[in-house]
């Protein structure tokens, strides 16, 4: 790797804290989305347990004796750690017998199932998510907003950016947040989506636990998440929905079966329901908000083309939803922050909830079109009205097309432009 050539990534600055913290720290992520590559700036010696040099010798040799995937200078970085899970316990053994921190780096693309682990790794192996790039990341945000800012009250001015267009918009969600696609034409990128969800369905799948899964049945499981992205859409309605598009009959324990894997693969994200004591009467739904973990995926499953998407906006609209999510969740965890939505028996919701360490909370609206600003503003309001003993510390509109990010004067609602946006 040529490391001239490394853009840098909000994972950077939490990956230095937690080493200095904890003995071992684990980055977890999907494929492609630049562990490897980032966690190779961060160590000093690696062990490549994919490396398929010599018919996979590195995996051969850490089955046969683990001892040797550890041998290093720290940090040393074992990449792909789940192909030999031995090399869990070994770490978390190595870190006791230390107490060193910094020691090792461990990434992984996929969560094995308990057999093979026997410690959890709690307090010595910290874990670390990673996602494919935010807008910030590569490049295609201005950055004069801090989300942070946002989450703490402050005045943010009144900041002007270019305006990006709708078919600027429309790339960026199909392209998705995939380093190895910065540098590609259109064409070129949108294939990266396309052939990820194939090596899924054929190979990754496949091989994580030893179960054969029908290929056919796990893609059209694939495609009924992409119908229904950003929703909170049961697995019952999943199965519903296979039975009804695909004339596929799959039972709910299959269907349970292949969301857990996709899970365990990091290619979908579960946002989990928001709640706070409020003593409101409105009773809160708990049902998790499913999606892709990059929203070119949803796209490529759908089998969209950027014309088909300037046709169809309300498709579009769902699918800049989860950009917008995929992004409000980085700059989160920049903060040591975690992402929710809320929906309650009311009928009302907040599209994103960001709730940081010292138990402040702000909600989010996700609007393409900046003329819907008054309304998701007004919704704002009323709904957080509800929270009067814990009231949220900001109200946010995300908006796609505008070159303005500000605060409302007359009701503080930020106006925020996710191309203006950075953690």
């Amino acid at each position: 790797m040529d490391k001239n050539r490394y853009k840098p990534r909000i994972t950077d600055k939490r990956l230095d804290f937690y080493l200095s913290t904890f003995g071992a720290v684990c980055v977890e992520g999907p494929k492609w989305c630049g562990k490897t590559w980032t966690c190779t700036m961060h160590s000093q010696s690696e062990f490549l347990v994919g490396l398929p040099t010599g018919n996979f010798a590195n995996r051969e040799l850490a089955m046969l004796d683990v001892q040797r995937a550890l041998e290093g200078a720290a940090p040393h970085l074992i990449d792909e750690w789940q192909d030999v899970p031995a090399i869990w316990d070994a770490v978390r053994y190595s870190v006791d017998e230390s107490a060193e921190c910094g020691r090792y780096i461990l990434t992984g693309s996929s969560t094995p199932k308990t057999k093979g682990v026997l410690h959890s790794g709690t307090g010595r192996i910290a874990r670390l998510a990673m996602h494919p790039m935010s807008l910030q990341e590569s490049g295609h945000s201005a950055g004069v907003v801090s989300l942070s800012d946002v989450c703490k009250g402050r005045e943010i001015g009144v900041q002007s950016i270019q305006e990006p267009s709708l078919d600027e918009l429309i790339e960026f969600v199909m392209r998705g947040g995939w380093p190895g696609g910065l540098d590609k034409s259109r064409a070129q990128a949108l294939l990266i989506p396309r052939d990820y969800i194939r090596n899924i369905m054929e190979v990754d799948i496949q091989k994580l636990d030893g179960i054969e899964r029908d290929p056919m049945k796990v893609l059209k499981c694939l495609r009924s998440l992409a119908r229904n992205e950003s929703t909170t859409a049961s697995t019952n309605t999943i199965r519903n929905d296979i039975a009804e598009v695909d004339d596929t009959s799959l039972s709910i324990n299959t269907v349970t079966d292949y969301i857990g894997a996709f899970n365990r693969l990091f290619l979908v994200r579960d946002t989990r329901p928001f709640s706070t004591f409020t003593r409101s009467p409105a009773r809160i739904k708990q049902q998790a908000k499913r999606r892709f973990c990059d929203p070119s995926l949803a796209a490529a499953l759908l089998g969209v083309s950027p014309k088909m998407l300037l046709r169809d906006l309300r498709t579009f609209g769902l699918l800049f939803e989860s950009l917008v999510l995929r992004d409000l969740e980085i700059y989160a965890e920049a903060m040591e922050g975690d992402l929710y939505h809320y929906q309650d028996y009311d009928g009302d919701d907040f599209d994103a909830v960001i709730q940081t360490p010292d138990d402040g909370w702000s909600a989010f609206e996700v609007k393409l079109d900046p003329g819907q600003v008054d309304e998701a503003a007004t919704t704002l309001v009323k709904i957080a009205s509800k929270f009067k003993h814990n009231p949220p510390t900001a109200l946010a509109v995300v908006v796609g097309k505008s070159g303005l990010a500000y605060r409302r004067p007359e009701d503080g609602v930020y106006v925020l432009p996710i191309t203006a946006l950075k953690a």
